[in-house]
């Protein structure tokens, strides 16, 4: 049985929640940073940069997936704050469904699209056939990635970050072994790390599928369980995909600054390769607490118990901004030198570019810091429209910023691109998180105020 979020001290849940997911969040970027990190070291910077320069469409296909299963598994978990395990069983049939028949659409795309879009994104000539060659292997894995993360996030519906993180920790030390196995043993270059990566996922999802099958009896689906309603169906769907969405138009954003970059040439794609390896593990954090809140807010809504949501909002917001401000400071003074890592001894020019890019990002985590709290949140009450509201006006703002400033600025236009939108993103994102609180709030004193004057008249 995994852990109820609907009793005990808010802080002290969420933190405890979070801690083993930011662990495995952190293995989960480790995948990415192995794969470029050995890449970098074993095969050269060409080959980095051209790992590096295939984020933005990976983070498109594969954010996709992951927001997809996020949004099936909300549904699960407000079904845990009722104690509804019946309900819970048919939310994992209904999910397994929709997330098979989206992996078979979305593999058969990815790869036949993979390197129409690199053209399109004009990569460089020198990295386009290794960035395909890796590519066209993490699309055609799609699957595996799609099995793990929706096994996850159902076992952190029901309260368990724990579970996960072995899991992923296990395939991270795998990932690395076979990295130097296909790369240096095999000398399959580049693609070597794709498989990898696809390998270490798929031990990752067996473990996962045998783990459910023995220790979580209330995930274990009956035969009756399959006979789903189109009702429920649309009920996941209405959920899953505007979260899936969420993902994707955010990651367009990314497309669009890694074609700005690509013209800026390969010295621009390996310093933002590398800043923004180390910037996601600078604000993973972050976005662990933000995940957390999103089964948080579903279990405390499916029970009833508004009060401990907005509490709990109202203190893990106290904690990520003094996060924020002490790490930003911390990447502004050394970010340039944890890069080296990453591109050795290379160019002024790239460390130049690494620390322009820390400049302007890290002093304004608080803002993603923000954002990530208030859009989790409100997907754990199940509510869509204002979080893919805020990703739209995320890619707006990337895009504009992006593609009208570096052209005066040059790099220092496109760095500016992410903190201007996550400012754009959390504008829709409080407005809709206060009306809701003051709507919950003026309804439940509507519902009281008779109660009281019959009781006083009593």
């Amino acid at each position: 049985m995994g852990q109820d979020m609907t009793k005990g001290n808010p802080l002290k849940l969420i933190i405890l929640f979070t801690l083993p997911m930011l662990l495995g969040n952190i293995f989960q970027q480790f995948y990415s940073m192995a794969d470029t990190f050995i890449v970098s070291r074993t095969i050269g910077v060409d080959a980095f940069a051209a790992v590096g320069s295939t984020g933005s469409i990976s983070n498109l296909i594969i954010g996709l997936a992951i927001g997809l299963t996020a949004g099936l598994s909300v549904l699960t978990a407000q079904r845990f704050g009722k104690k509804d395990f019946a309900a819970i069983r048919r939310n994992l049939a209904s999910s397994i469904i929709i997330s098979a028949v989206f992996t078979i659409v979305l593999t058969f795309f990815a790869t036949l699209l993979t390197r129409p879009i690199l053209e399109f994104m004009r990569t460089p000539a020198n990295l386009i056939d290794d960035a395909y060659a890796y590519l066209v292997i993490i699309f055609a894995g799609i699957g595996v990635s799609v099995l793990f993360n929706l096994l996850s996030n159902v076992l952190r519906a029901i309260g368990d970050s724990r579970t996960p993180l072995l899991f992923l920790a296990a395939a991270s030390i795998i990932n690395v072994v076979l990295d130097y196995v296909f790369i240096l043993g095999l000398h399959t270059g580049v693609a070597g790390a794709g498989y990898a990566t696809v390998i270490a996922q798929l031990i990752a999802s067996a473990l996962c599928l045998v783990y459910i099958w023995k220790k979580v009896p209330i995930l274990r689906i009956h035969k009756e369980d399959w006979k789903l309603s189109k009702a429920e169906i649309n009920e996941h769907l209405r959920l899953g995909l505007p979260m899936g969405f969420q993902s994707s138009i955010i990651a367009f954003g990314g497309i669009a600054i890694q074609i700005t970059l690509n013209s800026l040439g390969a010295s621009a794609v390996a310093a933002t390769t590398a800043a923004e390896k180390i910037n996601g593990i600078a604000t993973m954090p972050l976005n662990s607490f933000g995940v957390t809140m999103a089964t948080y807010t579903a279990q405390n809504f499916g029970a009833g118990k508004l009060d401990r949501i907005w509490e709990g909002v109202n203190k893990i917001i106290k904690l990520v901004l003094t996060y924020s401000v002490v790490m930003g400071a911390a990447m502004v003074l050394f970010g340039r030198k944890i890069a080296t890592l990453y591109v050795g001894e290379s160019s002024t020019e790239i460390f130049d570019m690494v620390q322009t890019y820390f400049l302007t990002n890290a002093t304004f985590y608080f803002l993603l810091a923000l954002l990530f709290i208030y859009r989790y949140t409100l997907q754990g009450f199940g509510k869509s429209t204002a979080p893919t509201a805020a990703g739209v006006m995320e890619l707006v703002s990337r895009v504009i910023v992006a593609v009208v400033l570096s052209r005066p600025l040059g790099f220092l236009g496109v760095s500016l691109s992410s903190p201007l939108a996550w400012f754009g993103a959390l504008v829709p994102l409080v407005f809709s998180y206060y009306w809701l609180k003051r709507n919950f709030t003026t309804k439940r004193t509507m519902v009281q105020q008779p109660l009281l004057l019959e009781m006083n008249q009593q």
